[in-house]
């Protein structure tokens, strides 16, 4: 007994599994690209409004429902709520996944591209009369496919060498907190962006209320993954008080974590000189912000303009490497994973034979290769019905935002009918009053649903572009009335047999 209690993770090692999970260098670049050192408040409100209850709900889930499928979210919705309920839910996490394929496909060719010259090239892609999203298009599905046929033959040594990605982006946080305090050191204690900012955003796009509070998706955003926690609790030493310490030491690990990230780069780069040209974007204001602090390094060490500017271009090289293989160890896993839990982790009748067959590298190949030509489709449509590759590259972020969210509401919503089942056995229990559990449950099912109405309704209200806010409302949309469909057209076939 005592051997199997040694062998269960302990409070350091979770906060620490909990934050490698959860922590990511690019969400303090898009937060400061945004929202300045405001957006410190917006990830501070997101870690007590939403990380520490949604993160405690999860372990609520995952102590009392096992599953052997990914998060478990099927089971978790079909105990709580009903079957019908939990496929539609499902389906619509899987649905956050393609579009998150979609967008990663596009935005991997800005590290790749910044890898070799030392800055984003993919706005000058044009090329045989195609303008620069229509070749990034292309591009991107040919990327989709030669990663769903590597991931069909089981090569996994590439998953392995892209996890050297992981290890560079971590080490970038590092690079930010060590050279932001030389930087601070050799300047005196002078910001290149004035503190006396900190309440307002220097983005034009972000000042209007509508635009602060569209801001919050990104603060949820900055915060996801949580689910997969749920596995966790049965794994942990002396759970009922270790789990809530976690998740508290995590937020506040976390939270800081960002806020000093956010205060590192105010050191360095000054909204208006470096941030406010057109072509930077979300997907490329990591490497554009990298290349800064190089240069900024070397301007305040006395160096010469050139020498500068190369220790600039070497920065930004090392960034796009990390990032890209970041993005491709990502990306060989999330086009499987994902696809595997839907078949593998839902009743077996709800899917054709051929799509829950496993080829010899246990795959789903069949499905993998639909998988592939719906992401394609989507790809296409998106890139050639924009010419403007920055307004593509920021659509495509607000779309994967948006999708990646959404699925948390079917999760929060169930909760309190989780709670109330007195068949489901709980060995694991923080949220013990009925009353506290609905209202945190509504508090934090407001939170998430409001980020997201703000998200859609900004493009509308403050520029009257329609077409942004149906981008990104065509994917849950399309998504949850095929899982519906879907859902009534095998409840049918099941019905005849």
């Amino acid at each position: 007994m005592a051997d199997n209690n040694n062998s269960k993770i302990t409070l350091m090692a979770l906060v620490m599994m909990i934050f490698t999970t959860v922590f990511g260098f690019a969400n303090s670049t898009v937060a400061y690209f945004l929202m300045g050192y405001s957006s410190i408040l917006f990830y501070l409100a997101a870690a007590v409004l939403f990380f520490i209850p949604f993160a405690l709900m999860m372990a609520e889930y995952g102590a009392a429902i096992k599953s052997d499928e990914g998060s478990g979210m099927y089971q978790w919705l079909e105990r709580s709520v009903n079957p019908e309920f939990a496929f539609i839910g499902t389906f619509m996490w899987f649905a956050s996944y393609i579009i998150w394929l979609v967008s990663t496909s596009a935005k991997v060719w800005i590290p790749f591209t910044t890898t070799f010259f030392g800055s984003d090239q993919t706005q000058n892609f044009a090329i045989a009369g195609l303008n620069a999203t229509q070749v990034i298009g292309i591009l991107s599905c040919l990327w989709m496919v030669l990663v769903t046929w590597v991931s069909i033959k089981g090569v996994k040594g590439i998953v392995r060498i892209t996890s050297l990605g992981g290890l560079a982006v971590m080490s970038l946080n590092a690079i930010l907190l060590v050279v932001s305090g030389v930087v601070l050191a050799l300047r005196h204690g002078e910001f290149a962006q004035p503190l006396s900012t900190f309440l307002h955003s220097p983005h034009p796009g972000y000042q209007q209320p509508m635009g602060i509070m569209s801001f919050a998706v990104f603060a949820i955003f900055a915060y996801g993954g949580l689910e997969v926690l749920g596995g966790m609790v049965d794994k942990t030493k002396n759970p009922e008080k270790t789990f809530p310490k976690a998740i508290v030491i995590s937020a506040i690990v976390i939270t800081l974590g960002y806020a000093i990230g956010i205060l590192c780069w105010g050191i360095s780069t000054n909204w208006q000189k470096v941030l406010s040209d057109p072509t930077t974007n979300m997907g490329n204001i990591s490497y554009v912000m990298m290349r800064n602090l190089g240069d900024v390094l070397g301007e305040s060490m006395g160096l010469s303009a050139a020498t500068s500017t190369t220790i600039g271009l070497w920065f930004a090289r090392y960034t796009g490497l990390g990032m890209f293989l970041a993005y491709s160890g990502a990306f060989f896993t999330l086009t499987y994973s994902p696809l595997k839990t839907l078949i593998m982790g839902t009743p077996k009748s709800m899917w054709p034979k051929k799509f829950t067959k496993l080829n010899d590298n246990d795959m789903p190949s069949y499905a993998m290769m639909l998988q592939c030509a719906v992401v394609i489709v989507i790809i296409l449509v998106a890139s050639f019905a924009s010419s403007d590759a920055s307004a593509f590259y920021n659509i495509l972020t607000l779309m994967a935002n948006v999708s990646m969210t959404l699925p948390y509401l079917f999760l929060v919503y169930a909760f309190p009918k989780f709670k109330h089942n007195r068949d489901i056995m709980k060995p694991f229990e923080v949220y013990k009053s009925p009353a506290w559990t609905t209202v945190i449950s509504w508090v934090v099912f407001i939170v998430v649903l409001g980020a997201n109405v703000f998200t859609l309704l900004q493009p509308i209200l403050e520029n009257g572009d329609v077409q942004s806010t149906i981008w990104m409302l065509v994917g849950p949309i399309l998504f949850g009335l095929m899982g519906v469909i879907w859902y009534q057209i095998r409840k049918h076939k099941q019905a005849q047999a």
